[in-house]
Parts: C-alpha cells; structure tokens; sequence
C-alpha cells in the first residue's frame, strides 16, 4: 500500500449500497493508478459495508470510515478530506462515473501548469431518465484562468469533476456543512476566489440524478440560494446584473411553490438593481394582483411552454 499517494479520492455515501459498486470501480479503472479511495459512509443502514468489503479484498487502497449518524454529503467529504494523505484531492459520488482517462489527464495538466492554478475540472453529462446534457455549455463565457465573475452567475463546476491541491482548503476552507444543497457551487465560488482553474473540454465524467437525490429538494434548494447569497453578498453586489438575475430566479420560484410575500419582494428587489428589464418588471407587476392570479398565469404560461416545446420535439 503507497505510504503517499498522489490522489486521494474521496467518496461520500449514504444508503446507496446498489450503486456504490460502479462509482468504486469507476475510479480502480483509471489509466491513472497512483491513488488512494477514501469512501466516507454517512450513517448508512443497509448494507453498504459489506459491499465496500468486498473491494477492500482485492484493493488494500480503499479505506472506509463511517459516520455514527448521518451528517450529510459535505460533513462527509470534509471527513475525507481530513483523513487523506495525498497531495491533491478528488471527489466521487456514489452513484456517478468517471470515465477511465479522467484523472490521468488531469495529473498531466497539473504537471505543466503554475502553482496559481489550484483547480482542474472537466467537463462532464448530467443524466436524468433519458435525457443527456452536456456541461458546462457554449453560453458560458470563460471556463478557466480567473473564473470567479463567472461563476457568480451560475454553477458549472460539479465537485465530481475536479481535482484540488490540497493546500488550497487551508486558504478557502472545506464544504460547508450548513448548506442543504448547492455545496459545490459554494466551495468553487471561495476556491475561485483565490485560485486560478484550468479547464478539460471532454466529457470524462457522467453524472446520475434520481428523484431520491438531495438534488430534487426544490426547499432545500431554495435554502441554499438564500444562505450562499448572503454570504457571498460583497461579491454578488459588485455585479448588479448578477444579484438582480438571482432575485428574480428565487422571487419567482417563492411566489410560484411557497412563499409569495418573501417571493414578491425578491422581485422587487431585482427590478430596483435592474429596472430596464422588461420581464422582470412584467413580473412585478403582475404579483400586486396577488397570490392566485400570479400562480393561475404563471402556471398556465409554464404549461403551454412545455406542451410547445415538447410538440418541437
């Protein structure tokens, strides 16, 4: 067993003992083997030990540490990262895979790049039941070098993707362990405040999201946004257009599914920081007719959209 791995990959799981299998020999199938797994069990009840036993039979590099009571996803990958001994850190989740080539090309960019880069990511397909994306797509801007502006305005970086020198979480700090979801765009958003990212354009990662997923927590989505805003609010203001795009974003999903005060006043909000814009306004203006004419129009709108669009198809 290498005394000093190069990588430590670090694998949270909670209850996935179906799926933990093909994330764990997605990762003993790298063209790059210089590694060391860590997989961190959140307080799993089923039989999720047992499975990773099995791997530990033929592969001493696979370590398991188990929570007493689950934590949640990112308490996990902090777990891991405190546990691991190699230089750089990598994150795999237990239902996702990474395609075989994925981290030797990120070693050999590390090898050719300076110490400013402290970020390598890919890019990789979101997949939901039959339908296949392709992020981060052509409409963002800059992919690497100083990205942080550009990840203000929207998450493009998955925490399955990237690779870290490990130094860099004792600048930035680790995941936050408050947020219900959303956590890697926290975590890339103080990464890139410090560091520069380096970008490989191949899909060597595919992503698996399932209606058991955190990810399908719209509450806890809404949550998240709320709490990442106010605390990366410094830099959100510096950006006007980008804090007005997230108000209405959250203004128009409060009004729709759960609040519609808290709703109306974060579209109020990002007509004050963008008033020339004419959907944002339409949309304020709309909301003083109240809570039932605002879901009866918007629901109906969000229903013809989709009948189109699945007519187009």
């Amino acid at each position: 067993m290498n005394e000093k791995p190069t990588v430590s990959v670090i694998i949270p799981t909670y209850n996935r003992a179906r799926l933990i299998g093909r994330s764990i020999q997605s990762v003993l199938n790298q063209t790059y083997q210089d590694f060391e797994i860590i997989v961190v069990d959140d307080g799993s009840i089923d039989n999720t030990r047992e499975v990773i036993k099995e791997f530990q039979r033929k592969d001493k590099r696979i370590n398991y540490i188990k929570h007493d009571e689950n934590k949640g996803g990112s308490a996990a990958r902090n777990t891991g990262i405190k546990a691991s001994r190699g230089e750089y850190i990598a994150f795999q989740d237990s239902d996702d895979e990474w395609l075989p080539e994925k981290l030797e090309k990120q070693m050999k960019m590390f090898e050719k790049v300076s110490l400013e880069i402290g970020v390598i990511y890919t890019g990789f397909w979101r997949m939901e039941e039959d339908k296949r994306e392709y992020i981060p797509s052509d409409k963002i801007i800059k992919k690497e070098g100083d990205i942080h502006t550009e990840l203000l305005k929207e998450n493009f970086v998955t925490t399955q993707s990237i690779v870290v020198r490990k130094e860099c979480f004792g600048k930035a700090g680790m995941f936050e362990e408050d947020l219900p979801r959303l956590q890697d765009w926290e975590l890339v958003l103080r990464l890139s405040k410090y560091y520069h990212f380096k970008y490989v354009d191949e899909p060597l990662l595919v992503s698996h999201h399932s209606p058991d997923s955190i990810s399908s927590n719209n509450e806890a989505l809404i949550r998240a946004y709320e709490l990442i805003i106010n605390k990366h609010h410094l830099d959100f203001a510096k950006h006007k257009l980008i804090l007005s795009k997230h108000m209405y974003f959250l203004g128009g999903f409060l009004c729709l599914n759960y609040n519609f005060p808290e709703g109306k006043k974060y579209l109020i909000e990002a007509v004050k920081k963008h008033p020339v814009n004419i959907k944002y306004l339409l949309k304020v203006f709309i909301s003083f007719f109240g809570q039932d004419i605002y879901r009866m129009i918007f629901r109906l709108y969000n229903y013809i959209a989709i009948n189109r669009k699945n007519s187009l198809n």
